[in-house]
């Protein structure tokens, strides 16, 4: 592989006399008005133009204009046909080709498999401006528009289904997006030192098919290469019963082995094994259609993935999908602190392109005054996609770079009052945290850093973070810092100080955590800590509030139906909730989103946390629509909809005791009119259970749920603050 060599240490394109645009190109007129000819580089994203470094394709837009490429950009195309994709003219290099920020299946369909109703990365939130897959419908588009023109797949809906991939929607295991896109590369993870190298690299005219040896990429291989030592996946991780396969490197009997003895015996020497260079060894997946057929070989195949994801250790992967091979690169060395200050340098406008004349982008409102201090995450939570995408070391911005970007943001961005909204990134608190060893770094395969507890080889020091929160409040013309990224609350209780700094200057009356669940069993698939731990966190809050003469809550967030939960675990959960006084007003259920481990157990039915195998731990997983409605329920207890339905669950689990109008009740024995769901998720009078008896008293002869309170998130009664109701 190629040494990680600085990305700003490459001599610029010729194309860098036309010097720096005020916003890429979107139309020939824009192209005109910069004295272009034509475009080095054609994007091509499912997302509205945003110059702004928390949108993916400004991000690679800017950091390739700064090695002196033409860029131009081509935003929610008719992918009906090719005209919008010969706007522009042809690339001279190559496209680069992207859904956008989400997962184009992600985005526009719910975890029920419902349509959403709009779009946060479109203007006016219009549904509708992107194809499902959006990656393969618009590469086929280039490639119909100039053929000859090589094509690069990126961002993260190609970046999670690089390999065969269960894929919720069809419920089925898909190729990988390279096969299916017909692409010539594609670049998985944060890509620009991949796509500063593989563009120099096509701009001194290297045909793309030769460009083989880039870390962080994925390609359809020719021939095999020489000089690699091939290993098969199950010598890493053996899953039991598996189709015979010639293994070069097992242990066979030594070439002129001495004669029989004279009893006939024969005495066996065997040759050991070789040491093999991992620089130099790929290993071999099962195959696309043994794991499309395989549950168990689906679930060994995902573990091996992310087993080989540390940039320290990692070998390469192939994976046969019909008579050709997926070939996977290790992943990309992290960027450094000087190289990700010049990527968020980077001369960003900042707003949307202004061809949308003004129209509203739902995604910018929500970031337009937030700063991102750092990339990765080393929670390794199972459901979570971000650790695939960006990797389990942290990279951090110098505090210098961040305190110009707030002064930048005050300066010159539209309508700032004085507020940021955030300071943070894929976690608020995981800035300046890394392994303290380098060594131990490079070779661990942990999935996680904090699970099942915070590795002893974790500095968890926050003081950095409390410098910079410190010094970014003080700037002049900054009246308020807000943390809006979600807090790693087991590792922030590890600073008693951090938790006090954040909570007597950076709280805006709530803050969002994340603990998921309370019981052992989802949360042990999860990846997550115990409810002990956010009881820890809890009482640091609440303390250091009181201390601040501040009323202030936590916002939990929870996930319904996820693999390993039972109905037992959601009525705990809903219990807690309303010992806690909590009344959630948006939960979701479990979304499988592609190479997630959490999606491996939903398909596969095993547990890829550990070692995988024929007999190994299995998953449940509630997958039923009636299921993942009551799990969802009993989040949303304090709902009318909802309590014939639990009263029949309850009923059914033998805790006829929980319906009732005391305290210790979940739901109660009258139903309002009207209100109430069937089988079907719609609206009924009432419901009956299996019996035929109804469960409901007379309407009026108790007292009605009181209304939520208007501006309070949990529907709370005015005048008993939330966290404050005994059990």
């Amino acid at each position: 592989m190629l040494p990680a060599k600085n990305i700003f240490s490459y001599r610029k394109y010729w194309a860098s006399r036309f010097g720096t645009a005020p916003f890429l190109p979107m139309t020939r007129a824009e192209m005109d008005q910069l004295g272009w000819d034509s475009c080095d580089v054609i994007l091509v994203s499912g997302d509205a133009y945003v110059d702004h470094p928390s949108f993916g394709m400004a991000v690679i837009g800017r950091m390739l204009e700064s090695q002196g490429f033409r860029v131009g950009m081509i935003c929610q195309p008719d992918w009906k046909s090719a005209a919008d994709f010969k706007q522009l003219g042809k690339p001279n290099l190559f496209w680069g080709v992207t859904a956008g920020n989400m997962d184009s299946m992600i985005n526009r369909y719910t975890s029920d498999r419902k349509t959403r109703s709009d779009d946060a990365y479109t203007p006016n939130a219009e549904p509708g401006k992107r194809p499902d897959r959006a990656v393969v419908v618009y590469s086929q588009r280039c490639r119909e528009a100039f053929p000859e023109v090589p094509i690069i797949i990126g961002g993260i809906e190609a970046s999670l289904r690089r390999i065969a991939h269960y894929d919720y929607w069809s419920e089925k295991v898909r190729r990988s997006v390279l096969v299916d896109s017909k692409a010539d590369l594609l670049l998985y993870g944060n890509a620009e030192r991949a796509l500063v190298e593989v563009a120099h690299r096509l701009a001194k005219k290297e045909p793309v098919a030769s460009i083989t040896d880039v870390r962080g990429t994925a390609f359809m291989l020719k021939s095999w290469p020489e000089g690699w030592a091939l290993m098969d996946s199950t010598d890493v991780d053996t899953p039991g019963r598996v189709e015979t396969h010639p293994d070069p490197y097992s242990m066979e009997p030594a070439k002129n082995a001495p004669p029989p003895a004279a009893d006939g015996s024969q005495p066996v020497q065997f040759v050991r094994k070789p040491k093999l260079d991992r620089s130099k060894t790929v290993i071999r997946l099962p195959a696309f259609e043994a794991v499309a057929n395989d549950r168990v070989l689906y679930a060994h195949a995902s573990r091996i993935l992310h087993l080989e994801t540390n940039p320290g250790n990692a070998r390469a992967l192939v994976q046969r999908h019909g008579e050709r091979d997926v070939w996977l690169n290790p992943p990309p060395i992290p960027l450094t602190t000087p190289e990700m200050d010049g990527v968020f340098d980077l001369p960003y406008q900042r707003v949307p392109h202004p061809g949308y004349q003004g129209a509203k982008i739902q995604a910018y409102e929500m970031i337009r005054f937030s700063v991102n201090i750092m990339r990765g995450c080393f929670g390794g939570c199972s459901f979570c996609s971000i650790t695939e995408h960006e990797g389990r070391i942290i990279q951090n911005r110098s505090e210098e770079s961040i305190l110009r970007e707030i002064e930048t943001i005050r300066d010159t961005v539209p309508g700032f009052t004085g507020i940021i909204s955030d300071i943070g990134g894929p976690t608020a608190n995981m800035y300046r945290l890394h392994c303290k060893d380098p060594k131990i770094e490079s070779s661990c395969r942990r999935f996680s850093c904090v699970f099942p507890g915070i590795c002893e080889n974790l500095n968890t020091d926050h003081a950095p973070l409390i410098q910079l929160y410190r010094k970014a409040r003080n700037l002049k013309g900054v009246k308020k810092i807000l943390i809006g990224s979600g807090v790693r609350y087991d590792l922030a209780s590890e600073s008693p100080e951090y938790v006090k700094e954040l909570v007597t200057h950076h709280v805006g009356g709530y803050l969002k955590i994340a603990p998921e669940h309370i019981a052992e069993g989802p949360l042990s698939k999860m990846m997550k800590p115990g409810i002990g731990t956010y009881d820890k966190f809890k009482a640091l809050f609440d303390k250091f509030s009181k201390e601040a003469g501040k009323e202030q809550y936590l916002i939990p967030y929870f996930i319904a139906a996820h693999p390993g939960t039972s109905d037992e675990d959601m009525l705990e959960l809903g219990l807690w909730l309303k010992r806690n006084g909590f009344r959630l007003d948006q939960v979701q259920n479990f979304l499988p989103s592609p190479m997630a481990l959490a999606s491996t157990m939903y398909h596969s039915g095993k547990n890829p946390l550990k070692k995988v195998g024929r007999d190994s731990e299995d998953v449940f997983t509630p997958k039923k629509s009636s299921t993942r409605r009551l799990h969802k329920a009993f989040l949303r207890y304090h709902d009318a909809d909802n309590w014939p339905m639990l009263r029949e669950a309850l009923q059914a689990m033998g805790r006829r005791d929980l319906i009732g109008n005391g305290k210790h009740h979940l739901v109660p024995w009258f139903q309002p009119p009207g209100t109430g769901l069937n089988a079907e998720g719609r609206r009924k009078p009432e419901a009956t259970p299996a019996g035929g008896k109804s469960l409901a008293r007379p309407v009026g002869t108790r007292t009605p749920q009181r209304k939520p309170v208007a501006g309070n998130p949990f529907g709370k009664p005015a005048g008993k603050p939330i966290g404050k109701r005994k059990p």
